[in-house]
């Protein structure tokens, strides 16, 4: 499935690479059930420290003392805590499904679970899954039939090449979906790893072609044809990242709109047959589709016309590779492991088998698995109670939206318009997707991965020319996360986040506000930041602002883009401020907009607003709930390749960042205009 640059996850919990589905050990499950997280913890606070001067270190510093990174993470966090409990109950789900399942569909999530737990096998079996494929590619003598080739192997074997197909609803109609053709087809993690010349991306690179030399070896290759085999891996993709546009021009949806006819995209790639390929994904009728990224397929076309038929096996070759170690055996997994996850990103060692499993199943099955993990652990209770928190932070934002001093009443009608239209989604989804499709043998893991993936294409392409879906979700109920949608105008909240650290009903109003509220108010800012507000209430791509209110707007943007540029997360590397633009807009409007829905909720119960628990007022437990969600360590590597590929800034300035544009935080803990955490001028959007 083609995955569109709108989606806006409040954290991107995996890396924008494919990390191993790590080790063979420890395959009879954890040893004990992990802790529970709390929320506001008092022993995470570090008093040694000026709030006015580091507050995130003031609400983490002890927390971050006495929680190292564990040895399967590169980072550790509040987010990451919450997701390994979760992860706990998935598991015994999975273990009991597996052992004795009492429903067809829980026959089907333990099959592929135990199918993924078994080493033996795949140990046993080795790189055989995957030599139909090779076998497939070994026999293509034709650069004019790579799109008959490209056809067969997504049909027979769920593995497609070079650039992504796939629906998207349409940015001039959301109300209908069209076919889309994307840029795809690297290795490394982001366009720029091939493109930079500072010393430290040469040596990934030299690391990367490392790795591809040792992946091939293990299906048979010689070493001199492996080192060989992964130099054409390397110059076609380097020349494929010189077509990609970048993650910054991707933010902008006008960049990312090129709706051509079937004959257009033709004479843009004349050395690819999309007939043939179209019809290969029963798709035969398409009249226009959407090039997200016009230049590169003529990188592409470039790369199919000049390049020697060895060097394109090559790169077939080392993506089937790619595309299914993780499900091979553990030499495959090992080597996998060593460049993904511990050479790019820190990563110390292989997690236990049981728990890559348990994610594997949640990613390939989510809502098979999500069923019963709802019904065990989110009561109809909790999903009412978040609901009306929703409507508390939406009526706030109402009143932020009415008392902007440098928006017109014209544009401020226009953004009502647009709140009022807001789809809240909280939980899980109205309508399970029917897996009754998919076939899942319990001696079959690559074969298993093949029928997901299968499954999701075909289901992914029946949307092209149908109305648009507006109940279906993009996340699995048990995720610790939250989304914005500007094409469906929706938000979107799983049953996993809505616990500690985030919620807990049993606390007073203010850490519950700085917690889940503020996760709430920033996925209803995402509906205008410098990419939603884009977008109309219909979901369209449109402009609803007045000329010199978007002037206004972009000038306050721009504010912020210096602001978090200036932040480093590593030495030498600072983050993007144009790339997490608006996760930092939606950082400071949503702390923003759940400090006034607290300030209300106490209005309404006649409570104080100076009465102090546990030594804080409401003020300062609000600010400490919020603080405390971004509480992490992380790994130096990971923390580099984080600033280069994720839209969201680090824990550090996500808390930071945010209560130093905030005058109400200095008001709160006393600080002095001038003081790091009160600056003269400070940046605010919304």
């Amino acid at each position: 499935m083609n995955l569109t640059p709108w989606k806006f996850a409040l954290f991107a919990l995996m890396l924008a690479v494919r990390l191993p589905p790590v080790s063979a050990e420890d395959v009879s499950g954890p040893k004990s059930a992990p802790k529970k997280p709390v929320i506001f913890d008092l022993s995470a606070i570090d008093t040694t420290v000026d709030p006015c001067v580091d507050f995130y270190q003031y609400a983490c510093g002890n927390w971050r003392k006495n929680n190292p990174i564990p040895g399967d993470q590169t980072r550790w966090g509040r987010f990451n805590e919450l997701a390994e409990y979760n992860n706990y109950l998935l598991y015994t789900d999975l273990k009991s499904a597996a052992d004795a399942p009492k429903t067809p569909l829980q026959k089907k999530y333990g099959d592929f679970y135990a199918a993924c737990m078994n080493s033996d096998l795949a140990n046993n079996l080795g790189a055989k899954p995957i030599e139909p494929i090779l076998k497939s590619i070994a026999g293509w003598n034709d650069k004019k039939k790579l799109a008959t080739l490209m056809g067969e192997t997504e049909d027979k074997f769920a593995i497609g090449y070079i650039f992504n197909f796939g629906s998207d609803q349409d940015q001039k109609d959301s109300s209908r979906q069209i076919g889309e053709v994307d840029q795809a087809g690297l290795g490394l993690p982001d366009r720029d790893y091939y493109l930079n010349q500072d010393d430290r991306s040469k040596k990934i690179r030299s690391q990367y072609v490392e790795h591809v030399t040792k992946m091939f070896t293990l299906v048979g290759d010689s070493p001199e044809q492996a080192a060989r085999e992964a130099q054409h891996v390397l110059d076609i993709e380097t020349a494929l990242a010189e077509g990609s546009m970048s993650r910054v021009d991707r933010r902008n949806p006008a960049n990312v709109y090129h709706v051509m006819t079937i004959a257009e995209l033709q004479s843009l790639t004349p050395d690819f047959d999309w007939k043939v390929y179209f019809n290969a994904k029963k798709q035969g009728g398409l009249t226009t589709v959407n090039v997200v990224a016009p230049d590169f397929f003529k990188a592409m076309n470039k790369q199919i016309d000049s390049v020697e038929m060895e060097a394109l096996k090559s790169y077939l070759r080392w993506h089937t590779i790619h595309r299914f170690a993780g499900n091979l055996s553990d030499a495959f997994v090992q080597e996998n492991f060593q460049f993904y996850a511990a050479t790019l990103a820190g990563q110390k060692e292989l997690a236990p088998r049981w728990k890559r499993c348990t994610q594997s199943t949640d990613r390939a099955l989510g809502e098979a698995v999500g069923q019963d993990w709802v019904a065990k652990n989110f009561p109809p209770a909790a999903k009412n109670s978040m609901e009306k928190l929703v409507k508390a932070l939406e009526v706030s934002l109402d009143q932020d939206i009415q008392h902007l001093d440098w928006m017109s009443d014209a544009t401020k009608v226009e953004a009502k318009k647009k709140l009022d239209a807001f789809r809240d989604k909280v939980g899980y989804p109205d309508n399970w997707r029917d897996y009754s499709t998919v076939k899942i043998e319990r001696n079959n893991p690559v074969g298993n991965s093949q029928q997901v993936a299968a499954f999701n294409d075909r289901r992914d392409l029946a949307k092209i020319g149908r109305p648009v879906d507006e109940k279906e979700w993009t996340m699995t109920p048990p995720t610790v996360n939250a989304y914005y949608n500007p094409a469906m105008n929706d938000i979107n909240f799983p049953a996993g986040i809505l616990q500690p650290p985030f919620y807990d009903f049993k606390v007073d109003p203010a850490v519950n506000f700085g917690g889940i509220g503020v996760v709430i108010g920033h996925e209803m800012t995402h509906g205008f930041d410098d990419q939603g507000s884009q977008y109309d209430p219909q979901g369209n791509v449109r402009s609803w602002w007045t000329d010199e209110d978007r002037k206004k707007f972009t000038e306050r943007t721009d504010c912020e883009v210096k602001e978090y540029s200036g932040f480093e997360v590593a030495p030498g590397q600072n983050l993007n401020g144009k790339l997490t633009l608006g996760e930092n807009t939606a950082d400071n409007g949503g702390l923003r907009i759940a400090y006034q829905a607290l300030m209300n909720t106490l209005a309404e119960q006649n409570a104080s607003t100076t009465a102090k628990v546990d030594d804080y007022t409401p003020a300062q437990r609000f600010f400490l709930g919020f603080g405390q969600v971004w509480c992490e360590n992380v790994t130096e590597q990971a923390a580099r390749l984080r600033a280069k590929t994720d839209p969201h800034s680090s824990g550090r300035w996500r808390a930071n960042g945010a209560v130093q544009n905030f005058d109400e935080f200095g008001k709160a803990f006393g600080c002095k205009v001038g003081q790091p955490m009160m600056p003269a001028n400070a940046c605010r959007v919304w």
